[in-house]
């Protein structure tokens, strides 16, 4: 399980002008940073309250520290603390060593060995579609979900190899949805009949401006749109999905373009990206798709397996955040503008929920050769005549997007509801800041949901975030 953490000049998202739905997703400013510990001893080994990435850095030094001893951590967004599990055996030392750290400590049983030795028997003896299993740290065990296709001797396979396992190895528990990828949402992008979204912009090894996605939307088709029967603005460089893992780097096919540093979350509202760094089971992330807009939950767990229809994906994050068709490729990241993963697929959608898995920024990155971000000024998949917090804003916004097509996923000449986006307020949000408190995104009411305290939602104004709306034409599954 890997922690290291890859802080980047930039990161970058064109994200599509839909706005959030479902729960209240809020991007608020995290006020808690590290702590310094006191002089005195009982204040010297109390767990510091961090913020998630920093408590995901923190992790990463444990697991360094303590060698085999370390077995896993998590983030208690309650107390916003980081909890790290130990095998003490008889060296206490490692507890001391975690506590003057700042982390929380809790003795557990199974090493990260052990578990990935029944992760291992799970993949020999029960690779069935519709099958995935992660480490859960918060129970120290396997957790294995099966959905609702894993019935008759496929189910029994799966039940007796979890019950090989032993109890206080591995847990089951069904899932009423069914794994699929979800290409069909940041901007929408069209490639070959199918739809997904762009996840980051990046710059590729030999310097070209590019950006992330999903590897399945990289094999669906080798050249991608920002408009639905739009002319191809990039071109498939390399896509890994199934096997060890779900990503593809996509070139942008004009060498000049230029890409921002940030997420669009809709309504001409931005939240600025400045790292990449790896998951931390319990951390609150939120996701951005074409299809659904905005959405937020937990990481549920870290290097998962997903046994889709087709094939098997590995090394993935495993949520509660919900997605559905066409959210493929689209970003993961934290309120403070961190960059998590590319949505891969799972079960269910933003109705009933479900678990969705994402593909970690960090492994992607290091696995095509890439860095986040490539510029300050919009462009490709969705710029405007002006960035977000002038005139016109966002991803698609403006007269024309990109390649000189429609107005990315979304967006038309105007990319709020009944306004430019950003007119008359600040579009932009810089890590911390928070997002839309105080205004309305699109500047109109806009759904009935919520982001930092006002309403939002599809189905917004006259021109922006219909979830894909007319310039982002239909969802193809």
């Amino acid at each position: 399980m890997s922690h290291k953490r890859i802080p980047k000049r930039k990161a970058a998202f064109a994200a599509g002008t839909v706005v959030a739905l479902g729960a209240a997703a809020i991007l608020l400013p995290n006020a808690n940073a590290s702590q310094d510990g006191s002089s005195n001893d009982a204040a010297a080994i109390a767990p510091k309250t961090l913020k998630a990435t920093d408590a995901s850095d923190l992790a990463s030094q444990l697991e360094e520290l303590l060698g085999d001893a370390f077995a896993g951590s998590y983030y208690d967004s309650d107390s916003q603390q980081l909890v790290v599990n130990v095998i003490s055996g008889d060296n206490n030392n490692v507890i001391v060593q975690a506590k003057k750290a700042g982390a929380k400590v809790r003795e557990v049983d199974n090493s990260l060995t052990e578990l990935a030795v029944g992760a291992k028997t799970l993949k020999e003896e029960a690779t069935i579609p519709g099958t995935s299993w992660a480490v859960d740290p918060r129970t120290n065990k396997i957790l294995v979900t099966a959905d609702s296709t894993v019935t008759g001797d496929k189910w029994n396979t799966i039940e007796s190899t979890v019950k090989s396992l032993g109890s206080d190895m591995a847990t089951i528990k069904k899932s009423a949805g069914t794994f699929k990828t979800f290409v069909s949402g940041g901007d929408a992008i069209f490639g070959g009949g199918a739809r997904c979204s762009l996840g980051f912009n990046v710059t590729a090894g030999d310097g070209s401006p590019a950006f992330l996605t999903a590897g399945h939307c990289g094999v669906a088709a080798e050249q991608w749109a920002d408009a639905e029967d739009g002319q191809p603005i990039a071109t498939v460089d390399q896509a890994t999905f199934p096997g060890d893992g779900d990503f593809a780097l996509v070139k942008y096919d004009d060498p000049a373009t230029e890409a921002p540093s940030e997420v669009n979350v809709g309504g001409g509202q931005t939240v600025a990206i400045s790292q990449a760094a790896d998951a931390e089971v319990g951390a609150q992330v939120f996701r951005m798709g074409s299809t659904t807009g905005l959405a937020d939950g937990q990481v549920l767990g870290l290097d998962a397996t997903v046994n889709y229809p087709e094939g098997t994906v590995t090394g993935l994050i495993q949520t509660d955040v919900c997605a559905e068709p066409g959210d493929s490729g689209g970003s993961l990241f934290t309120q403070d503008g961190s960059a998590i993963g590319l949505t891969s697929g799972g079960s269910g959608d933003c109705t009933v929920g479900g678990e969705t898995f994402f593909q970690p920024v960090t492994t992607a990155l290091q696995a095509v050769g890439a860095t986040l971000g490539a510029g300050d000024a919009a462009g490709g998949a969705g710029a405007g005549d002006d960035q977000a917090g002038g005139e016109e804003a966002g991803a698609g916004a403006g007269d024309e997007a990109g390649a000189g097509g429609d107005a990315g996923a979304g967006a038309g000449e105007e990319a709020g509801a009944g306004e430019e986006a950003g007119a008359g307020g600040d579009a932009s949000a810089s890590p911390g800041e928070e997002v839309g408190a105080g205004q309305e995104v699109g500047g109109e009411e806009a759904g009935g949901d919520v982001i930092g305290g006002e309403e939002t939602g599809n189905g917004a104004g006259d021109a922006a975030g219909d979830a894909a709306g007319d310039a982002a034409g239909q969802t193809h599954n």
